[in-house]
């Protein structure tokens, strides 16, 4: 019988997420763990080191809330929505207070985690070459290369004390699938000391084994999976619903007035008991504009012994 390991979100994030830990909450555009944020949000945790490859509203919440000191990032702004202005006012005006920014590449952060996943110290890159970012962050260094080749930046492995990603679907074990654009989630999860995995539907086990391709991470890399609908909202997850671009459009007013954006965690956030209260928020009839049309993929035939 495998392991289950189902937790609810708010389980998960009790027994694996700590005060002053290194967490890295991952999806590029697509499958964010923006519900987990949430209740990273409601249960109060401060001091944590954000390392997240590109920037979205999760980080102007997680800033506002309190709960980052350290953020570790590539790309950041509201994607084409326009600009995270909590983060604007802690870079640029120290206010309410400084935050430090350790900056990469999208390359070096997918370095980064690549090395972190094969438990390597460290992984060489080429992107950095010629750029600012070298003289900005002293963790790009340079090597020799031992193989002729001169010097070569290289960038130091990152292990996350606690990776979460989010995905289609996984069975009760944790085996987690997920397809359309995949960006660094299985790197993150490997990389991570701790997994947790939000998904939109917990399925049968024969499902998992009848598609086997599409496990991108196995359970035994994972130690809790939520079921989480909608759990990556404002992004969109694959099959399943489109990019809230009204959201992130109107993000990017809210989030210009530090004092509504506070207002609207509190309310939104910290006033709902879970993830299902936040959405009951966002009403019944919300999802009918985000809502996809079915397109199925051609059938594989993978065989079996007679």
């Amino acid at each position: 019988m495998p392991t289950d390991k189902r937790l609810s979100l708010t389980e998960a994030i009790a027994r694996y997420v700590h005060d002053g830990q290194t967490m890295a909450l991952e999806g590029f555009g697509h499958l964010v763990p923006n519900a987990a944020a949430h209740e990273i949000i409601r249960q109060g945790f401060t001091g944590l080191t954000l390392a997240r490859m590109s920037g979205d509203t999760l980080i102007d919440q997680l800033l506002a809330a309190g709960c980052v000191k350290k953020l570790i990032a590539s790309f950041v702004a509201n994607s084409s929505a326009g600009s995270l202005h909590e983060l604007r006012r802690r870079i640029e005006h120290q206010d309410p207070e400084p935050l430090e920014f350790e900056e990469y590449s999208m390359g070096g952060m997918v370095a980064r985690y690549a090395a972190g996943a094969a438990r390597l110290p460290f992984a060489p890159i080429r992107s950095c070459t010629g750029s600012d970012l070298v003289a900005l962050n002293p963790m790009i260094k340079s090597v020799t290369d031992p193989y002729g080749g001169g010097r070569i930046h290289v960038v130091p492995a990152l292990n996350p004390d606690v990776s979460i990603i989010h995905a289609q679907r996984a069975d009760r074990a944790g085996n987690i699938q997920a397809w359309g654009m995949l960006g660094i989630q299985q790197e993150v999860a490997f990389a991570g000391g701790s997994v947790i995995v939000t998904v939109e539907e917990i399925v049968a086990d024969d499902v998992v084994r009848s598609d086997p391709n599409r496990t991108i991470v196995p359970s035994h890399v994972v130690d809790a999976v939520v079921v989480c609908p909608r759990g990556a909202h404002p992004a969109p997850v694959q099959g399943y619903y489109d990019r809230d671009d009204h959201f992130q459009r109107e993000w990017s007013e809210r989030a210009r007035d530090a004092a509504a954006l506070r207002e609207w965690i509190d309310r939104h956030i910290r006033g709902t008991a879970d993830h299902d209260g936040f959405l009951a928020g966002l009403g019944a009839d919300y999802w009918n504009r985000l809502a996809v049309g079915e397109r199925l993929s051609a059938p594989v035939d993978y065989g079996r012994r007679r």
